[in-house]
Formats: C-alpha cells, structure tokens, sequence
C-alpha cells in the first residue's frame, strides 16, 4: 500500500445519540411536494444540492497511483458530480485503492466518501470495523462533508446493510475521535430500522416487480413510487437520496461463480428519470454507476482503467459516453432548481442508444447460460435475461438542441424524421438490422450527421444474448474502447472464437439509402419510470 499522512480534523459534538441520529434533529428542511425532506449544504460546494455517483473499488485492483484516478475525477466533476460513493467490499487492495482515489479527489478538488457493499461487510457482526474504516479516512481533504447548522459531518454510505447495528458504528467512529457522521445507507423502509441514520439511499432505479426483477405477472413498481416509499418512511429531518441510472443488463454464466442473468426495463429511463429529479428536486441524487460494467449501467468510460469480472463479453464496443453529455445540463438545472434543462444547453448535439440485436433473437446453441450455474441469490436464468421481453427493439434518440431543428434517423434503410424543439427533447423509433445514421438540418440545410460506428445485427455477438446498449452521439466523440486489463476474461466460458480486443472501426460502416420514410413523434414522458 502506498503511504500516505492522514491528516485527522477533530469535530466537536454533544453526547452521541443512541437510538438516532446525531445531526438530526438540527436538518434544515424544504418542501418536496406535499412533504419536507432534509437541505444539507456541503462544505466543499455553493449548491444546496449534491449529486453521487457510485463508483466499484472492486473491479480497480489494477490501479497503481492516484494519477490513475484523475481522469475519473476531472471528467465527473466537469459533468457538476460532486463526490464519487466509494464502493468497497473486504478485497486485500481495498485501502491501496482507497488511498489512491482519496489523494485523486484533493488533486482535483473532488470529493469522495465510503460507501459499504453488504454483499460482502456482515451486517450482523461487522459494525465495529464499518466505524473503524470512517474513521480510517475520515480527516482526509478529500472526505466529503456536509453541514449542518455550523457543523460538519463525515459523510458515508452503503448498498445494503439493513440490520447493522448504527450505534456501535457511531460509538466505534467517535472513539477515534469522529463523533460527527452522518449516515444515509441504502437501509429499505420495512426491513432496516431507518430511525437510527440520518438518511437513506433508494437503490432501485429500475422500474420492477418489487422483488428486485423486471416487471412480471402485471406487477410494476415504478421509481417514483419508490421515491414515494422511501419518502413515507423518512422523517422530514432525514435526507433522501434519489437514485438516477440509464440501463440495466447483466448476463454472468457458470464460468463465474456470481452467476446473475437478467434486465430491467430501460429503454429511455435516463431521460425520464432526469425529468423526475427536476420535479422532485431531492436533497441528493446518486447514479448508479460509474463504472459496474457487469450490470450494464456504467456511465463512465471503457478506457478508465478496470479489471474484467467478465463482463467485456457485453461490454467491449459498447461506449456509453454520450449519457454523460445528457446529465450535464440535467445536473445543472437540478443544482439551480430549474424544472428544466434547456437554458442550460449550449451546443447542438444529438445522443441514441440501442441494443444491437432483435430481442428475438435466437442464440441458444452458442449462449453462455445455457446450462445450470449456481443460483443461490434467484437471479440466475438460462437463456436469454429474465425481463428481455419488457425491452423495446427501438433506437432512442435524445437531441440537446439551440434552436428548433429537424431530426433525421436511417435505421437499415427505414428513414423517420421528426421535428425536435429547441432544448432537451426525446424519441423512440422501431430499429431495423443495419447501419444506424442521424442528422440535424434546419431550414432544409444540414446542421451535422453521423453514421454509428455499431450496426444492428441479426447474428449473435461472441455467441451471446447481449442486451447492452451502445451510446453514440453527433457530432461523434472520442474513440473509447477497453484496455487490455479490461478485457482479460472475455474469451472465458464462450462457445464461439471472439477475440478479446476492441473492434469497432476507425471509420463508420456506409449509410443505407433509405427505402421508406416516415415521420416520427416526441416520446410520452409519463408515465413515471
């Protein structure tokens, strides 16, 4: 582990509460709808709002200095994220990485905090080394502190947890001399006792079934409802933190031993999702992720340095940069209360992202999953991901735009065009196998065009059912593809020869001429994701 001085800042505060939270009772509240949620100020920014983003310590063992952390933190905080949620299992290079990413925040005036994954920490036995590990990185410049009424308060986090024990967490923290933690863990209304922290993080960002799947059997549990059920639960002195993610897809085979395969719908969910932030304009909001390229939701980029838990199967050629470029304006307006985007974009560009295949189909006799796997957790399916049905086989197309202007999309010779409002907008038209093509004109003149560097295929990639989705934007961005870390597993449990190298082309494939033509109309925002 590489040395470093830790640089201890002692808080005062009264006697440690045992049966709640310390800086409860002192939250600053503001109206949320027909409730008050909690207004916490960071000492480390002007907003009166933060935004997280969930960032896997996991899968970074390969990291060798801070260095190898800052084009991370340079390009989150460019975006307006605040402060990366460390994500931490008990792996051996846990503090090697923690120190390398605490010492890239300072360099770059980020901030980042701990956040505890309950898939591996035991809720039942662990509380005592969770308040030694705040405590651990606690007074470094980086830590991210809020404020509350004139004091500042370690802040920390969790996936999971319901049923650690929050006092000894507490008592154990203020023995090494921070007393002041305010703790928002992803405990569940009805199951973790939510009276003993100061705010709670929701981590289902999909819509679902309300048993952590897609939608089956006529049951749909949107977001916001969950929203909703976190909001019922919490007091109006405890801080809600809303969660915002684009996509999720997962499709681990026995070749691991974390077998997992299914999706929850995702289709235009970023967009929506953003939406909804802006109306409900919480204290907080964390996307999930950065990085956890297993479950598809990584908005961060392939080239930031990683190891591969296999997921590069899906992941290899499947950029996902052009959601950052929706959040900016999105991050922008809900730091400034805005209930929209547009006066806070200002370049043209147009962002789409689809799956690569027709969800239909067939890639049984080359497909990873399927046969039997371990199955301990329920999530492990055969075949194709459980929930695949509850995706559209469209190409989503989401324009930040100056002015008014006319959208053109060639999907496999399928031409549709629509007429898209200055500002932020949304579409959805059924894709077609082939290159995928846009364009902006205005006034009969085209403004930009570009064809995807990915085409849609009606063959299966590396043998797979792949329900991923590649981002692309126009004008195009910088080639982003996988390093060699990242693609180390991806030949692992395949049925089919596919090299473990990026493939996309230098240059994007010829456009189709297009054979029909249609007009095309903005997406329904509602109802809630």
């Amino acid at each position: 582990m590489k040395p470093f001085i830790l640089s201890f800042i002692l808080f005062s505060s009264g006697i440690l509460a045992t049966t709640r939270a310390s800086p409860a009772a002192n939250v600053k509240t503001y109206a949320i709808h027909s409730t008050n949620k909690s207004l916490v100020v960071s000492r480390q920014t002007s907003s009166s709002k933060l935004v997280f983003c969930h960032f896997m310590i996991g899968v970074v063992s390969d990291r060798t200095s801070s260095s190898d952390y800052d084009a991370d933190m340079q390009r989150a905080k460019s975006l307006g994220i605040d402060a990366f949620a460390l994500n931490i299992g008990t792996d051996s290079y846990t503090d090697t990485q923690l120190g390398y990413a605490y010492e890239s925040a300072a360099n770059n005036d980020m901030s980042v905090f701990i956040s505890f994954d309950f898939n591996w920490w035991d809720a039942t036995s662990d509380a005592a080394a969770v308040g030694t590990k705040i405590a651990q990185y606690a007074g470094l410049s980086a830590q991210l502190l809020v404020d509350v009424d004139g004091t500042s308060y370690v802040f920390a986090s969790s996936f999971a947890g319901d049923g650690l024990n929050v006092v000894t967490v507490r008592s154990t923290a203020s023995a090494a001399g921070f007393s002041d933690i305010y703790f928002a863990p992803n405990f569940h209304p009805g199951v973790g006792d939510l009276s003993v922290i100061d705010g709670a993080l929701n981590w289902l960002a999909w819509e679902n079934d309300g048993d952590n799947k897609a939608p089956q059997g006529g049951v749909v549990v949107t977001v916001l409802e969950g929203d909703q059920k976190y909001e019922s639960a919490l007091s109006t002195t405890q801080g809600y933190i809303a969660p915002a993610s684009a996509w999720f897809s997962t499709h681990f085979g026995p070749e691991v031993t974390y077998s997992k395969n299914w999706v929850f719908p995702s289709d235009l969910l970023w967009y929506m999702r953003w939406l909804e932030i802006l109306e409900m304009q919480p204290p907080f909001v964390e996307i999930v992720t950065w990085n956890d390229y297993g479950e598809s939701h990584y908005i961060g980029p392939l080239s930031s340095p990683h190891t591969d838990d296999g997921s590069s199967k899906w992941v290899n050629d499947m950029p996902h940069n052009g959601w950052l470029d929706i959040a900016k304006p999105f991050i922008s307006a809900y730091k400034a209360g805005a209930s929209s985007p547009n006066s806070y974009i200002t370049s043209d560009e147009i962002i789409y992202w689809y799956r690569i295949t027709p969800k239909d189909l067939d890639c049984d006799s080359t497909d990873t999953t399927m046969v039997a796997a371990n199955n301990d957790t329920g999530n492990y399916f055969e075949g194709r991901p459980n929930g695949y049905d509850t995706m559209a086989d469209d190409v989503f197309v989401v324009p930040l735009l100056t002015a008014a202007g006319s959208i053109t999309v060639n999907t496999g010779a399928m031409e549709y065009t629509f007429n898209a409002p200055a500002g932020a907008s949304a579409f959805s038209v059924p894709f077609e196998v082939g290159a995928q093509s846009f364009a902006l004109s205005r006034n009969g003149a085209e403004v930009m065009s570009a064809t995807s560097l990915k085409v849609i295929q009606n063959t299966c990639p590396c043998g797979i059912y792949n329900f991923n989705a590649y981002v692309g934007t126009v004008p195009e961005g910088t080639r982003d593809v996988l390093g060699a870390d990242g693609l180390a597993s991806l030949t692992n449990g395949l049925k089919v020869a596919c090299e473990p190298t990026p493939s996309l082309p230098v240059t994007p494939p010829a456009s189709t001429v297009a054979t029909a033509t249609s007009s095309a109309t903005v997406a329904a925002t509602s109802p809630p994701v």
